[in-house]
């Protein structure tokens, strides 16, 4: 008897595994979120958009991200967490659904020149396994070809011990062989210091012939020492001191000596300036020291290894003709193509992976970089990438990716091909979350997340949730800015001057011959790689009188905020202390004012080991974070902790009129409210701003300095669509007030605005570094010659 065929169409049941298909947010209240809660669809690509300052980033990286992130801590033991870093739970009710979190964010890798292209992504690991299996003459295992592995030789005596409880002595030598060149110690430069930059050699140490930062004629550690050590004679001019002198005086090892009946330790100034000044980060020093440092260090490629960094043995074993230091120095689309060629069975899997690894880099746009090339010079887009590229190939599935504007540093050229780069990952079922301003980004959104309305304090809340013709539809800031298109400058203004770079060879440029224009807004543009930089910042004299905002990240602890970082502090606690006929050094968190209790942080922390520790409000202080003492001096009718919760458009109006009127801190409120930051409390912690926000702090802070040409690098990142167009009205304001103004960019608003425009090209690496227009940019729309104007062409229309 057979069974009729069921004619019941009805799906089954959904499994109860089926059911988690979104992620849920239910009372998020860090930063500045007011008490979010959101459903995020799950194996979708949702982007969050906003104001820069509205809250973006604290819902996406800081409570789903962060707390992803933290569970999977905790699933490790006890003693395994010691080691990890310990993160706090965020201010949220409920978050339901997450899956593990892949934060691929712009934060710049190590600027150690130990860091390269090639280590930050193993490629340069399976180089080195390559080159030891298959290199000639064969000279050791992969660490003989990694310049961060020196060579080390030893011998002596061993005892071993016998099983007839009878222990004999043997004599043993070792030899390590590493790849690293023994001269810069796998720097691949050599720091020489310019004595004329030290010291005046015409005059005595009693004169004062010692330039450096902090050494005075008058202290008894820049003359006394050098007087009672006995070594030389403070009163000769230098240039008459003796050979041995000289050699006492610059370079002389920590030596002991008794003066008065202390005992003290003299050095030479060399080792003591490569103690206090070269040893420490750039970034960490003092902008007058940091200036010295500039002006006093020259770098130069190793003589050795002629900056390859590496030892004679890795140079000399080569395959093919090349040994590993070309491979390393070649364009990665031509090592891919190298590699390819290379038919060896024995090391197929390897060759494989190395293929697929250097593929990613051309896929995603970053063929033109070269695995030499130092991780700290990239900038926060290309870096992004590179963090890209070892998740692209990944089995992974149902993971969520975090990314912070992907597009940031990409030609609208290549914000296609990172869209198509987006969408793979999320068809192989993970859920894709992008924080993004660009209208070419948010158009491949399934699901469209705006918040706002404002920034800082003005936003923190979900404006609208749903599909991208809902949010044209939703009459949100992001809705109505969607499809702002800026016109093509019918008048440009004359340049005044021109800036000229002559057979400029940097990085991939190819002689390059330009002038600048003087007196007008310059825009310098082109695709990813193409030389821009390298044209700019690379090329342009130090003696042009230049101002670079580039986007180096600001340092600072929770301690720094606006306020001390632009200087604001400096005069508000003079005007609080002329007020009050008291000290300034009390209207200081961090000196004399800090409330005893938390020395002026504002909380206490209380350390639990592996588990996240604990940090509450002070009790003593309430948070205000100075003593009640100081608190009880005003200043038009606020106290100082009152002023340094102030926004910005407030305290300008505060310092700007009646009894407080202070002219230097309005000044540089002022310029603060320029840049778009008028929301921000003046008194905020830096580690609590966006990168787009330091940045224009950075530029803020700048906009005082004397010099008349003003270097910007893609000021528009991190820039809402509705803040661009108050960036063109600041450079505006800059171009008029008689600066000339060059702009490395590539959003078609700032080119629209541009008085001119260099574009580079065509393509990236040595398919870039020629210049392929210069003109205005009505002009390079009319002609549509190149890729830029192409792009620029369908903007506008």
């Amino acid at each position: 008897m057979s069974i009729a065929p069921s004619t019941d169409t009805q799906s089954p049941a959904l499994h109860a595994a089926d059911s988690h298909d979104l992620i849920r947010v239910h009372g998020a209240r860090e930063n500045n979120l007011k008490d979010v809660s959101i459903e995020i669809p799950k194996r979708r690509l949702t982007v969050f958009t906003g104001v820069s300052g509205s809250g973006k980033s604290s819902l996406v990286f800081d409570t789903i991200a962060a707390e992803s992130r933290r569970l999977i801590n905790e699933t490790y033991s006890t003693f395994v967490q010691g080691f990890m870093p310990t993160l706090a739970r965020p201010e949220v009710d409920v978050l339901e659904g997450l899956t593990t979190a892949i934060i691929v964010d712009q934060a710049r890798m190590g600027a150690d020149p130990r860091s390269t292209v090639g280590t930050a992504t193993d490629a340069n690991a399976m180089l080195r396994i390559l080159f030891s299996r298959l290199g000639q003459p064969h000279i050791g295992s992969p660490q003989a070809f990694s310049f961060n592995v020196p060579s080390v030789r030893g011998s002596g005596a061993i005892t071993v011990d016998r099983g007839d409880s009878k222990a004999k002595t043997e004599s043993r030598t070792f030899n390590l062989t590493g790849g690293m060149c023994p001269r810069c110690e796998g720097r691949g430069t050599v720091s020489d210091l310019d004595l004329a930059e030290l010291f005046d050699d015409s005059k005595s140490i009693a004169e004062g012939a010692i330039t450096i930062p902090g050494y005075k004629v008058d202290s008894w550690w820049t003359v006394g020492i050098f007087r009672e050590s006995g070594f030389l004679d403070p009163d000769k001019p230098i240039r008459k001191f003796t050979k041995k002198e000289m050699d006492d005086f610059l370079y002389k090892e920590p030596t002991k000596v008794k003066i008065n009946g202390v005992n003290l330790t003299y050095e030479g100034l060399i080792p003591k300036i490569q103690k206090s000044f070269l040893s420490k980060d750039p970034d960490a020093l003092q902008p007058h020291i940091r200036a010295f440092v500039d002006r006093a260090v020259t770098f130069t490629a190793c003589p050795e290894c002629g900056g390859s960094r590496l030892a004679e043995g890795a140079r000399k074993s080569k395959i093919n003709g090349i040994n590993i230091a070309d491979a390393c120095a070649m364009q990665i689309s031509d090592l891919a193509e190298w590699v390819r060629d290379l038919n060896e069975p024995s090391v197929a899997p390897l060759l494989a992976t190395l293929g697929q690894t250097l593929d990613s880099f051309v896929e995603i746009g970053l063929g033109y970089l070269s695995l030499e090339r130092p991780a700290g010079t990239l900038s926060g887009g290309e870096a992004q990438r590179v963090k890209m590229i070892r998740h692209l190939g990944s089995s992974l599935t149902d993971t969520t990716y975090v990314f912070d504007e992907p597009s940031a540093g990409l030609h609208p050229h290549d914000i296609q091909r990172m869209n198509e780069l987006l969408l793979r990952l999320r068809d192989k079922g993970n859920t894709v979350l992008v924080v993004e301003h660009k209208p070419e980004v948010i158009a491949i959104a399934d699901h469209v997340v705006d918040l706002g309305p404002g920034a800082g304090t003005g936003g923190g809340t979900v404006c609208f949730e749903g599909t991208l013709e809902g949010l044209r539809a939703s009459g949100t800031i992001t809705g109505r800015h969607l499809d702002d298109r800026a016109a093509v400058k019918e008048t440009v203004r004359k340049p005044t001057g021109k800036l000229e770079i002559r057979g400029a060879t940097r990085h991939n440029l190819q002689g390059v011959d330009v002038d600048v224009p003087l007196g007008v807004l310059c825009v310098v543009t082109g695709v990813a790689g193409s030389g821009k930089s390298s044209l700019i910042h690379g090329s342009i004299p130090a003696s042009a009188g230049v101002v670079s905002v580039d986007q180096t990240p600001i340092r600072g602890s929770r301690r720094s905020n606006p306020a001390t970082y632009t200087g604001l502090l400096d005069p508000i606690r003079k005007a609080f202390a002329k007020a009050n006929g008291v000290k300034p050094a009390l209207f200081s968190a961090n000196s004399e004012g800090a409330c005893p209790t938390c020395n002026g942080a504002g909380v206490t922390y209380t350390d639990l080991a592996m588990m996240a520790g604990v940090s509450t409000v002070c009790e003593e202080c309430e948070g205000k974070r100075f003593q009640a003492a100081v608190l009880e001096y005003h200043l038009g009718g606020r106290d100082i902790s009152q002023v340094l919760a102030m926004p910005v458009t407030e305290a300008e109006e505060f310092f700007g009129t009646g009894e407080a009127r202070t002219p230097a801190a309005h000044a540089i409120l002022d310029r603060l409210a320029d840049v778009g930051l008028g929301y921000l409390t003046i008194g905020q912690p830096l580690t609590t701003l966006s990168g787009g926000e330091r940045q224009r702090l950075k530029l803020a802070t700048h906009m005082a300095d004397k010099g008349g040409v003003y270097v910007l690098d893609e000021p528009t990142t991190g820039l809402h669509l509705a803040d661009v167009e108050q960036l063109l009205g600041l450079l505006d304001r800059l171009v008029d007030s008689g600066k000339s103004v060059i702009v490395i960019e590539h959003h078609q608003a700032v080119m629209a605005h541009a008085d001119w425009i260099i574009d580079l090209g065509p393509g990236a690496g040595h398919d870039g570094g020629r210049i392929i227009f210069e003109g205005t940019p009505a002009d390079l729309v009319a002609a549509r010659s190149t890729l830029t104007g192409e792009h620029l062409a369908a903007y506008v229309s």
